[in-house]
């Protein structure tokens, strides 16, 4: 086992975080696929913060984000969901693409890369 890696919150498939060298790997956060990209959107954001948090660190420390929508078309409006979320000023590098995500309901799944506090 290497002790210089960390895994919290696993399942036995895997870890909702995992910290190595003051960076921590949010695993894709997802949210309830009876809902609009904006709930979607907001949810998911507010798990991002949640596990933030759990881990010692925020928002403010995350360095890069990587988010897939089920349809290009929901682009705007994910994004009138980030921009309210995100710090002036602090907005971590970032990818978006399109991808059929593992529910046919879901529209969007984000992973975060962060420095821990």
């Amino acid at each position: 086992m290497t002790t210089d890696i960390t895994r919290s919150n696993g399942n036995g498939r895997m870890s909702q975080i995992v910290e190595h060298g003051g960076i921590l790997y949010l695993s894709g956060q997802v949210g309830n696929p009876q809902t609009s990209v904006v709930e979607q959107t907001l949810e998911v954001l507010g798990k991002v913060d949640a596990l933030l948090q759990a881990a010692g660190t925020d928002k403010s420390r995350i360095l890069s984000a990587t988010i897939w929508l089920a349809d290009m078309t929901d682009f705007q409006a994910m994004n009138a969901v980030w921009d309210d979320w995100v710090i002036d000023g602090q907005e971590p590098a970032r990818a978006c693409g399109e991808a059929k995500l593992a529910h046919a309901d879901m529209r969007v799944e984000i992973m975060i890369i962060a420095a821990k506090a």
